[in-house]
């Protein structure tokens, strides 16, 4: 994930999380105490459930026990929804699916943790098994992978608990909320007067005084993918973290970045990181999309589609149903 940085002129506290830095803005500066005790509580519940990192985690439970039956808690069930609802969307272009493949390509331990120069020998790219081979029933909550199946959820878990997490701070402050992580930005409640601004940037840790395009976000939800932030090196060769489940291997780089904006982040997400994947075929995909998009191409050159504005305008909340 590339990001946005909310341009600080409201209350807000920035933590790091998930291995990234979670920024929190409101409206009522009363409100910062607890917002951030629902934000922290929303990020802690996520990462219990759908850590890839941590062996006490449900999802490293639900991958040791793949080719077997298992019940699974309701947070990790509405993750894993989300998943398979992005992964249809995109027609597997967003595949939860890759968890072998980006262990195999060297990101089988938090992102701070890698190596830079990872001298081993890369293996053979190890395409992903597809999520039309999870068999989950969402009402018992009952699920079994296929065999040598690992789950990656990172991405749309992220973005869902950007959204949980902006809509509950919003209903227990009644207050406006901003919720941004890395990529993924979520508002709920009343905005403030012309919007939430936001600085577009290829790394999020950026400073928001550096000068750069930007947007007014005055509902839902914003997310950027792109390929320059998380990368490493291994074999001599350089990797990135969006892996295109068809080949196994990182998507090839067409776009620096695409940003997308839409009624969640999970669906903002969706259809950033499948544009990445789609590559050339991107544009067209996001049309039929019919959400707002902002496509950065490794030159530099920037490509509007769906209507979004000038980066000095503002990007009102969408209301479409998300990609399809």
């Amino acid at each position: 994930m590339t990001a946005h940085t909310p341009v600080p002129s409201l209350p807000e506290a920035v933590f790091p999380a998930l291995g990234t830095t979670a920024v929190l803005l409101v409206t009522d500066p009363d409100a910062v105490p607890d917002a951030e005790a629902v934000l922290r509580a929303e990020l802690a519940a996520v990462d219990l459930a759908c850590s890839r990192f941590r062996p006490d985690s449900e999802l490293t439970r639900v991958n040791r026990n793949a080719g077997n039956p298992t019940t699974v808690g309701e947070r990790f069930a509405e993750a894993l929804q989300a998943a398979l609802r992005a992964a249809r969307l995109t027609d597997g272009a967003v595949d939860p699916t890759v968890g072998r493949t980006m262990t195999a390509l060297g990101y089988d331990r938090t992102f701070a943790a890698l190596r830079p120069e990872d001298t081993r020998p890369l293996p053979l790219a190890l395409p992903a098994p597809g999520w039309r081979r999870i068999v989950f029933d969402p009402r018992s909550r009952r699920l079994r992978l296929p065999r040598h199946t690992h789950l990656d959820l990172g991405a749309t878990a992220k973005a869902l608990a950007a959204d949980r997490a902006a809509r509950r701070a919003a209903a227990v402050t009644g207050c406006g909320v901003l919720v941004g992580l890395g990529g993924d930005l979520s508002v709920a409640g009343p905005a403030p007067a012309g919007g939430w601004r936001i600085a577009l940037a290829d790394d999020h840790a950026r400073p928001a005084t550096d000068p750069g395009p930007a947007v007014a976000v005055t509902g839902g939800a914003l997310a950027t993918s792109g390929i320059r932030v998380r990368t490493w090196r291994r074999a001599g060769r350089t990797l990135h973290h969006i892996v295109d489940p068809a080949t196994g291997e990182p998507a090839t780089p067409v776009w620096r970045t695409v940003t997308v904006a839409a009624a969640t982040c999970v669906d903002a997400n969706t259809a950033s990181t499948a544009a990445i994947v789609l590559g050339g075929r991107a544009v067209d995909w996001l049309l039929g999309a019919a959400l707002p998009a902002r496509l950065v191409d490794l030159d530099g050159r920037v490509v509007r589609l769906g209507g979004w504005p000038s980066d000095t305008a503002a990007v009102p909340g969408a209301t479409d149903g998300g990609p399809r």
